[in-house]
Formats: C-alpha cells, structure tokens, sequence
C-alpha cells in the first residue's frame, strides 16, 4: 500500500517508500541498518545522540495573522517569520530526498469528533517505530483513505548553519506552521519532539473547539467512574495512576469534550531510571518485543542495567498501551468524577490531602506546583519551587487562564471533585521531615475513588485555606493537618509563608488578565 498525497509534500526522487510497517518490519529494519540493538527481553534500544531530551528553545511558531492573534507569545511560544520558516522547509525536504524514507499515518485522539490524522515522514526506521508505539494505529482498511490533516517531516540529520543570521537560538529547529498543517524537525533524533510537538498541536486546536486538552493520566473504576490525575515529573502521576483495581485509559495526554475524556495517544512513554519489577510491576512487565528503550546502558548480552545514568538521567521507553494488561482498549471513558492534582511539596507545608473549591481548583491548576529537593541538581541546597501552568506550560500555545477558565466550566458542568494531593514531605522541609508513603498516599487517594473522604468533618488550614479532613480510614490524624505533624510550630509557620509568597508571586503574571472572577482570590494568604 502506498500513502495517498505523498507528491503533495515536495519531496523529489524518493526511492523505496516504506508505508506503515510492522512492528516486525521496523524491528528488521532498525538491527539491519544498525539503528538498534537487541535488548534480552525482546525490546530494542537506541542511542538518541546528543540529545536525550526536547530542545524547548529551539521551538517556533511561525507568526500569522490567522494564528497570531491565538498565542500566547513569550519564552515557550517564540515567533518566527514565514521566510525563516520556508527556508528551513527546503533544507528539510532536501534532507528528506533522494533516499528511501518512512512514512507513518496515525490518530491523535480516540474521541471520533475530536481526533486529528497526523502524517510522520522521516528517513530512520527506529523513529517510525516511536511514533507507531505512541500514537493511535489506524486499522488496515482506514488507511486506504487516509487523509493527513497535519504532517512532521522529521528531518533529523539536517542543521541550520544560518541560524545565528537568523536570530534562532542554535542549529537545532522544532517549526511549526499552524496555517499550512506542518512541522519540521532538523538537528535533534529525539523522539520525544514527535510526541509533544503533536501535544502542543492539539492544545491549539482542541481549546478553540471549547474542548479541554490536558497533560495529565486517567483511569476508571469498575462502576464506570473516571478519574484525573495531574502532576509534573516526580509527583507520582504514573505510578498512582497505575492500579491494580482500575483500568488505565492512558499514562500522559487526555483531551476532555463532549462526549467525556479520551487518550490522544496509543502508547505510554515511561521513565525507565532505577525501574524495577518490585516497585513499578506493569511497566516493568511492557518492556519486551515491540518496546522501543531510549538511552539505556546493557551488557553484552543486552541485559539493560537501569541504575545506570552514564547517558541520561532521562532514560525512557515507548510501548504500545497493549502492553499494560489492565488497560482501557478503545482509550476513552465517561466524564470524570474526581480530578487530583499531584504535588511534591519539599517544604513540607501542604497537606497529604485536601479538597478543593472550583476557585481553588483553577487556581491550584494555574500554578502547577511541585518542587526539587536539595541534590538533585548542581547547586541546590535546599527546597525550590516550581510552577508550571496547568502541569505542562512548554506546552501550551495559548494563554494558560484559556485552559483554566474551560476546566473551570467542565468541573461545574458535570459536578466534579477536585483534591490536592501532597507526595512530598510531612513533619518537616526535605532533609528533616519524612516523605510521604506511597501506602499513606495511596490510601488518601483510595478515600477519594471510594467517596469516603466526603463523610469526614473538615478544618480550614491558615495561609493556604485549604480544607483538610480531620480523620481518614487508614491515615495517622496527625499528619493531616500539616503543622500538627511539626515538632517546631514557629519553624513550620516560617516555611509556610515563604512558600506561600512563592505561590503569590508566581500568580502576579495573571492579575493583569481580564478574567471573570480573581483566581488570585482563592489561593494563599500571607497575614502581616
């Protein structure tokens, strides 16, 4: 089968086209042409090259008048002129030409009126395979009219030599031209520019829709309840969304419309640094034949040793969702009843657990608050917040408030639940306090799914006025409100401040939007 439309493209003198292979077929291919090795488990692996992460400063939109007035121009939203752009499309079609290529045709999104057909060209059979594993694969007789609505030429082995004429930030360019459905990739392999370049795409298109797109996992209980759970890295969003008891609809990207939420991708790209079969059995377990591992480092006999970090921090592996036996197979669910957001508090100031108002919810949404613990990078010393917009603002062509005020309207529409959930530290800042369990954390979630948190009397914390359950099944009283869990009161008074200032500061860049209510309203409050 060839794909239809291909000429459109502009590429000249393609050889042989290889048109949605095989997960045998991209196997075959990536170990013949030396892309890949074996793992022993079955999977294969790749080096990514120098990159083993996105390049967010080298990502542009193309400044038109039809999307223009849509962005949300700054540091993750750069602008870049039509002619810069038509520039770089030539030195990636000619990359692209002349040599045989892969092309791969899928869907992002499992909602029927909310999915978008995405079109991948590129010249190396391992990133076929990545984007086959990640997205959602269109059945044999689909492709037969299979018509793209958005095409990445992926033109990895291609550079911008011209780019400090250019004004660009280095040799590596991630495009996108909203009016002409396109993107080019030059400069980078890594896989991950595929996938959250085509994120990025639909938290463009889905909002204008008035559908809600969200970087965030999902699950369903056996009574048809679905629930949310947003988190930046290390908050625990895969792990907890990982039950033995419920169903995975997917691990990292949902869109929320009409008809309820739905995956927009056919796979699950997981950390893989320190994994093990004890602690995260399903992922473990998804590692085989069909896997793609990224960065890893194996013995001789491809044994992979996943302590080890000598490429990467950001080891990963791409799998289709298939490999999670317990796992929603068309993708999608009903409207949630509960939405949690996930933070790893390394002051050690926010409760284990508490609920949240539709204010707060928007509010809590906004900040996107978690922080890094004193070691973990070069320099750190003691806890530092981080805020992110809606849990993944590198990814958000439009204005963050755009997203809040939508969920904001889907949580009054269908009567949700909102929960802040802290994973972080109790009892004291990072180095002093303990973190929490994952089987305390588990067990606040578990009264959430159950409905049983709503059967306690609640307090009203200072600062932060958040509403803490005074008992829980399962959980030490003491620990719920967090200064209770303090051996120095006036220490942990101190900390909540300082923190508190941090949440009110980060949120200054929204007072100046022209919201219908004040988010700043509902989020913390520094007595003098």
């Amino acid at each position: 089968m060839k794909p239809a439309g291909l000429e459109k493209i502009g590429l000249e003198n393609i050889g042989q086209v290889f048109y949605n292979l095989s997960f045998d077929e991209l196997i075959e291919h990536e170990l013949q042409k030396g892309e890949c090795k074996l793992a022993s488990n079955g999977a294969t692996m790749v080096d990514t090259g120098i990159f083993t992460g996105r390049s967010p400063k080298d990502k542009y939109f193309v400044d038109q008048p039809e999307s223009n007035k849509y962005i949300a121009w700054g540091d993750v939203n750069k602008p870049i002129n039509k002619a810069i752009f038509d520039e770089l499309l030539l030195v990636a079609k000619e990359q692209l030409s002349n040599k045989d290529v892969y092309v791969t045709d899928v869907y992002c999104g499992a909602s029927a009126s909310s999915k978008r057909s995405v079109r991948f060209v590129s010249e190396i059979a391992w990133q076929s395979h990545f984007v086959k594993n990640m997205f959602i694969r269109p059945k044999t007789e689909e492709l037969g009219s299979f018509t793209p609505e958005f095409t990445v030429l992926n033109a990895c082995k291609a550079v911008n030599d011209k780019w400090k004429e250019m004004g660009m930030n280095s040799e590596v360019f991630v495009l996108f031209n909203i009016e002409e459905n396109i993107s080019i990739i030059g400069g980078t392999w890594y896989g991950g520019e595929m996938k959250k370049g085509i994120f990025s795409m639909m938290n463009y298109w889905l909002p204008l829709e008035k559908k809600l797109a969200m970087h965030c996992s999902a699950n369903v209980g056996k009574a048809g309840d679905t629930c949310l759970f947003f988190g930046l890295s290390g908050t625990g969003k895969t792990t907890l969304s990982t039950d033995p008891n419920r169903a995975l609809i997917g691990d990292d990207e949902h869109g929320w419309d009409d008809e309820g939420v739905f995956n927009f991708e056919g796979g699950c790209y997981a950390k893989v640094i320190n994994l093990d079969a004890q602690s995260e059995p399903e992922i473990y377990g998804a590692i085989r034949k069909g896997a793609l591992l990224e960065n890893v480092v194996s013995n001789g006999d491809g044994d992979v040793d996943y302590t080890n970090r000598s490429k990467t921090e950001n080891t990963r592996v791409s799998y289709p969702i298939e490999h999670i036996e317990n796992h929603v197979p068309q993708l999608k669910a009903g409207h949630p009843k509960n939405i949690i957001f996930l933070t790893a508090d390394a002051f050690g100031v926010l409760p284990p657990v508490s609920k949240l108002s539709k204010e707060q919810a928007m509010y809590y949404f906004l900040s996107g608050y978690t922080a890094k613990v004193a070691g973990t990078e070069r320099g750190i010393v003691e806890p530092v917040a981080t805020f992110s917009a809606c849990f993944g603002e590198a990814f958000l062509p439009l204005h963050p408030t755009v997203y809040a005020k939508l969920l904001g309207e889907k949580i009054d529409q269908h009567n949700v639940n909102v929960y802040l959930v802290n994973t972080g530290w109790s009892g004291g800042v990072y180095g002093v306090g303990k973190r929490m369990s994952i089987k305390d954390t588990r067990a606040c979630i578990n009264t959430i799914l159950d409905g049983s948190i709503n059967e306690s009397e609640f307090d009203t914390t200072v600062t932060f006025r958040l509403q803490v359950p005074k008992s829980l099944n399962g959980i030490d009283s003491s620990i719920l409100n967090p200064r209770n869990a303090w051996e120095d009161k006036e220490e942990f008074d101190r900390t909540r401040d300082k923190l508190a200032e941090m949440f009110i500061e980060n949120f200054n860049r929204y007072l100046n939007e022209n919201n219908e209510f004040d988010f700043s309203t509902a989020g913390p409050k520094v007595e003098n």
